[in-house]
């Protein structure tokens, strides 16, 4: 069914946690800056500058640190609370000025455009407004498909003439578009699956859309075929003003000091489990399974090397931490293994169920009296005071197996001590 009616926007963060750097931190706007993985390890975000000076995605940050250092770019590490709260805030505002929108990850969202007189404008007010009051630069596409918005939010980034807003919504602008734009571009299209293409002579979005359709869908599957129709601008993705519920959370980290005893390792465990649990109750979401996992660091070329993990059930679906982590540490027990080395642990939640979904098992153990309450209490407290401020009695304030990051900004917007100071 052609639902060409309905108008969709991308809004898009440019370079985001680059941008959420310099936010804060004025002097950095002209300057290469990059974001590092947890522990300082390898470049995952880079500004436009630091691009165009080759620092590669995923680079081992020792491989290039002398290179960063002769150019004069400036290394971050990962700041995650700093990047969460400026997507919050971005979101907030994007909420306020849409009719709707569906958050797709930390830096773009899609928002419901439909009946709005003026698109462009529309889209021109909310890059404004997201500048003047956050700072975030963003990119704007706006079409009657998904596939299309997120093409245009491709170009109105790459040309600079479209003062990064591009109403792809007229067939002639998206014809012209679609004959320029790579295959590769397109929103669904992977590196392999580009490859097959071209070898098939599709190289641009125009020819994607124009290919033979059950050609499409025999070799490649539906998702082609239904990214070939949303190019002909056929909406066939709908819009929905939350994500879907996950099927699986993990949470895991590597340490910052490898570890060898049992108790700190107990203490990051509990860690990763209070934050994968917080993940399960904001999707309303419970438990049946978790697998916990140890390992020492496997590409390491020299010394003892070991990885084990092990699954368990729990008595009841439960979404409380107490619960879930007092099983945790007892698989922790069973698969840890004095004398290693350990760099990481994790733990995933699995089996997940939303809350009413499933009848209660008549021979399962009574859940704590006011688990349910007390969980929402601490999960208020935390949102409103900071992540941590109210934690399980085994997570210290200041582990040693914490993260290393030596370049973390301040949390500027999120810890009183770290905000910025003014003086008369």
């Amino acid at each position: 069914m052609n639902t060409s009616r309905r108008l969709f926007a991308l809004i898009d963060c440019n370079c985001f946690y680059c941008s959420c750097e310099r936010i804060c931190r004025p002097w950095l706007k002209r300057r290469p800056v990059v974001v590092l993985s947890n522990n300082d390890g390898c470049v995952i975000a880079r500004s436009a500058e630091a691009k165009a000076i080759g620092i590669g995605m995923g680079a081992a940050y020792y491989q290039v640190r002398e290179q960063m250092r002769h150019q004069g770019v400036v290394a971050c590490s990962s700041n995650y609370a700093l990047y969460a709260d400026i997507s919050n805030r971005v979101m907030r505002i994007m909420a306020e000025m849409l009719p709707g929108i569906e958050v797709y990850s930390i830096d773009e969202a899609w928002g419901d455009m439909t009946g709005i007189a003026d698109p462009g404008a529309l889209g021109r007010s909310i890059r404004e407004r997201l500048a003047q009051e956050i700072g975030m630069p963003v990119g704007v596409g706006i079409s009657n498909t998904k596939t299309l918005a997120k093409l245009a939010n491709w170009a109105a980034k790459k040309w600079k003439g479209t003062g990064g807003v591009l109403d792809l919504s007229d067939p002639v602008r998206q014809e012209r578009l679609l004959r320029l734009a790579p295959v590769s571009e397109v929103w669904g299209v992977g590196h392999r699956s580009a490859s097959r293409l071209t070898a098939l002579g599709i190289s641009t979005a125009w020819d994607l859309a124009q290919f033979d359709i059950a050609t499409l869908r025999k070799t490649f599957g539906v998702t082609m075929e239904r990214t070939a129709r949303e190019l002909q601008g056929i909406s066939c993705i709908g819009f929905n003003e939350g994500p879907p519920p996950k099927e699986a959370i993990c949470s895991s980290k590597m340490f910052g000091v490898r570890q060898t005893e049992l108790p700190p390792i107990r203490e990051a465990l509990a860690a990763y489990v209070t934050r994968a649990a917080e993940k399960l109750r904001s999707q309303a979401s419970l438990c049946s399974t978790i697998q916990v996992g140890l390992q020492t660091q496997l590409a390491a070329l020299d010394g003892p090397r070991y990885a084990n993990a092990i699954t368990l059930a729990l008595p009841a679906p439960t979404d409380d931490t107490r619960e879930i982590l007092a099983l945790a540490q007892r698989g922790l027990g069973q698969i840890y293994r004095p004398g290693y080395p350990f760099s990481k642990c994790s733990i995933l939640l699995m089996d997940l169920s939303q809350r009413g979904e499933l009848t209660p098992d008549l021979f399962a153990p009574e859940p704590r009296r006011g688990a349910e309450r007390l969980m929402a209490v601490v999960d208020q407290i935390n949102q409103r005071e900071g992540r941590g401020t109210v934690r399980v009695g085994r997570v210290p304030a200041a582990p040693a197996w914490a993260m290393r990051r030596e370049m973390l900004s301040p949390r500027y917007t999120t810890h009183w001590s770290e905000v910025i100071g003014v003086r008369g």
